[in-house]
């Protein structure tokens, strides 16, 4: 063998016996060991779960919870309701409710005003009163206008008034015109008072000289925007039997005034106000008023106090 070829050989066998001890070594014992994780719960005796307490139903007595248990008896006994009992609570109420003989009074200016007329300016008033007891009373009413310094219109009446029930009066008696015209009297009937739902209502009919004969009514009711801040609409309806050119009346459906007024009640007894009015005439007293240059339809802005006492 060449010696270049012998040196190869040697030191290949040489390498060899350097790495084979390298490969048989035993990896076992190179086994990296886990990690040692502390339990955070390590020493710490986890405490035993709640336990819903336990209940003995058989040992339970639910009949004493019976709801129909027999009441405690009060020390002194109530004795049962007797039949005189019960006419004391209940009395009968077929006789008067009159409270008694005494005489009383009442005035009410419901309206006193100023009123803008299209040329001019005028006034304006509507006032009752009574005198009497709860059951029969002697009434007055008297309302009118006066425009320019001159009165238009005047009436008072005088009515005797009965009640017949608890809201509602039955009048008669005798009215009396002023103005328009020459004045004429006239007989009247009617009834006034609160209906359902609180509308003051008053209604007449009248019956005159020559057959003449007429009637008016009246609703009127308030609306309350505060205690004291009150609104009350309006409405009066005029009819006549005849025509009766003198007065500038005509027959059938005369005039429908609508109005509305808020007033401030100061006190219960004084009450300024302002509001606004329209009149329409109908029929031949529309045809009158045209006649006389004056219109058939009046707005007016009015401004007055109401009182009573």
């Amino acid at each position: 063998m060449r010696p270049s070829l012998q040196q190869s050989m040697l030191a290949a066998t040489l390498a060899l016996a350097l790495t084979t001890p390298a490969l048989a070594q035993d990896h076992a014992h190179h086994a990296q060991p886990a990690p040692k994780v502390e339990d955070p719960h390590a020493g710490h005796a986890a405490p035993a779960p709640a336990q819903e307490p336990v209940h003995d139903h058989a040992a339970m007595d639910h009949g004493s919870s019976d709801q129909t248990a027999t009441p405690v008896e009060p020390a002194e006994p109530i004795p049962p309701v007797s039949d005189a009992d019960r006419a004391a609570a209940f009395p009968d109420l077929a006789h008067s409710m009159e409270h008694g003989a005494g005489m009383n009074h009442y005035v009410l200016i419901d309206r006193l005003e100023a009123v803008d007329l299209d040329q001019g300016s005028g006034e304006a008033w509507e006032l009752q009163g009574w005198v009497g007891g709860d059951i029969d009373r002697l009434w007055f009413r008297s309302e009118g206008e006066r425009a320019r310094g001159h009165t238009e219109s005047a009436d008072v009446e005088l009515l005797y008034g009965h009640s017949v029930s608890p809201w509602w009066d039955l009048v008669a008696g005798v009215k009396h015109d002023f103005k328009p015209g020459d004045s004429q009297t006239w007989g009247a009937i009617g009834f006034q008072g609160m209906s359902p739902y609180k509308f003051e209502i008053e209604a007449t009919a009248y019956l005159g000289e020559d057959g003449r004969s007429a009637a008016s009514f009246e609703a009127e009711y308030d609306v309350l925007l505060t205690n004291r801040l009150i609104l009350q609409p309006l409405l009066e309806i005029e009819l006549y039997g005849k025509d009766d050119p003198d007065r500038g009346i005509g027959s059938g459906l005369s005039t429908v005034e609508a109005g509305v007024r808020l007033r401030y009640e100061v006190t219960r007894k004084f009450a300024p106000y302002i509001g606004v009015s329209h009149e329409r005439a109908f029929g031949d007293t529309a045809d009158y008023r045209q006649d006389e240059g004056e219109d058939t339809r009046d707005t007016r802005f009015v401004a007055g106090l109401r009182l009573w006492f």
